[in-house]
């Protein structure tokens, strides 16, 4: 680990998570949050220290760019700062950190470059606040539109253009943020596996071939609320009853595609009136469907909004759903996955290949640019939750592989010493 800063990653770590930080022990940074924002800044603050070129675009990605040789396209390294609420300390967070220590390592040694090297934290990675993931990277691929941010909204009824208003970002500018294939050579992101597999084999190093894409419906049951004792049994239109039978079919057609790596989920239950005595009346679900296999999604997909038709008519309720996002699996590029292993035989780290069930804005850099990921093992393989940790030497790993896939990717000067002499940390 000659090259790599240790105790430097994890102070930046601490320091890093302190923002949001919560009682139970975890973060809480919601995308296009203060509390985002000051962890985006923190990381514009180490960005100058590097001597990086730093800019924002329009919709508040933050971008560290080193020259290279040449104006060319640059090779991209990055990932996102925000949270789930109560979310862990890693998720994200360690992408952002591998990349600064990688391109540090550059900046200090003064190791040049045939193309440029950026650094990239994207904004509102995750979906907890608005019901749609990986905002930042979309804007970057051009797969979100300006309707977009005015038509979804948080909890508080907030949207999206509003909440960028706040940070001082402008809405209606959002095209800008569109990066074409041409401005990009390669994306790589470092992430934690938020599984098991890496930690079972004993393996520090996931080179990923493919990530897994969500189809997520917001669906409202509407029934009939009325007196618990005074309504007969076959005079209900009970609708947590026919949402719980959704429930159980999200499951079996994830249950029938299984061995396609495919899953259901319904994450969220809001029932109303919320009375004991009150037979509910009104419920609203998100139900979330994810595979690497897209016609093993589709088929899912089409059992569920099934299900619900034929739960609608059998029990007399109203069931609608909105489609919230349907994505496309990704296969990841091949040639990056072979610097990937390159830099981990360099660094002389075991790797596997592995596949992501989770989306990332890998995803949506892979329809742009040549891209690949490197996932490091996750504890028990919790992740979302203040449990959530990744040893520091596994993130340390994870810096020392980046290095020399960017030095690969972008093509550094002369030949590869056998030991880069460590910063201090």
């Amino acid at each position: 680990m000659a090259a790599i800063g240790t105790a430097r990653l994890l102070k930046r770590l601490v320091e890093l998570n302190r923002i949001g930080e919560t009682v139970e022990g975890g973060v809480t940074r919601l995308g296009f949050s203060q509390e985002e924002e000051a962890a985006v800044r923190l990381c514009e603050q180490w960005m100058r220290e590097l001597g990086l070129v730093v800019r924002r675009d329009s919709v508040g990605n933050l971008y560290g760019r080193r020259p290279g040789r040449r104006e060319g396209p640059a090779v991209v390294t990055g990932s996102h700062v925000d949270s789930v609420p109560n979310g862990g300390k890693y998720d994200g967070v360690v992408g952002v950190l591998c990349a600064l220590e990688a391109v540090g390592l550059f900046a200090a040694r003064n190791i040049v470059t045939e193309y440029p090297l950026e650094v990239v934290v994207f904004r509102c990675e995750e979906s907890s606040r608005f019901g749609v993931a990986t905002l930042g990277s979309r804007a970057v691929a051009g797969s979100l539109r300006e309707e977009d941010l005015h038509r979804l909204c948080d909890a508080d009824g907030v949207t999206v253009a509003q909440a960028m208003a706040a940070l001082g970002l402008e809405p209606r500018r959002l095209a800008e943020a569109r990066r074409s294939p041409g401005s990009v050579r390669a994306f790589v992101e470092i992430h934690v596996e938020q599984g098991t597999v890496l930690e079972r084999a004993g393996c520090p190093i996931g080179v990923v071939t493919h990530i897994a894409a969500p189809t997520r419906y917001q669906v409202r049951v509407s029934g009939e609320a009325a007196h618990s004792g005074a309504t007969p049994m076959n005079r209900r239109k009970d609708a947590l009853a026919a949402a719980a039978e959704i429930v159980l079919a999200v499951e079996r057609a994830a249950q029938d595609e299984a061995a396609c790596g495919t899953v259901g989920t319904v994450g969220v239950l809001t029932v109303k009136p919320g009375a004991m005595n009150v037979i509910p009346g009104d419920v609203e679900m998100g139900i979330d469907i994810r595979s690497i296999d897209g016609e093993s999604k589709k088929r899912a997909v089409q059992r569920i909004l099934a299900a619900m038709e034929e739960t609608a008519l059998r029990r007399g309720v109203k069931i609608t759903e909105k489609l919230l996002v349907d994505e496309e699996p990704v296969a990841l590029s091949p040639w990056v996955q072979e610097q990937i292993r390159w830099a981990a035989e360099r660094a002389g780290h075991r790797h596997m290949p592995i596949v992501s069930a989770a989306g990332h804005d890998a995803m949506h850099m892979a329809r742009i640019a040549p891209t690949g990921m490197v996932f490091l093992p996750s504890r028990d393989g919790v992740s979302h939750n203040p449990l959530e940790y990744t040893d520091i030497e596994d993130v340390a790993a994870g810096a020392e592989v980046l290095f020399w896939t960017l030095w690969r990717l972008a093509e550094a000067q002369g030949e590869a010493p056998l030991e880069v002499e460590p910063l201090t940390a």
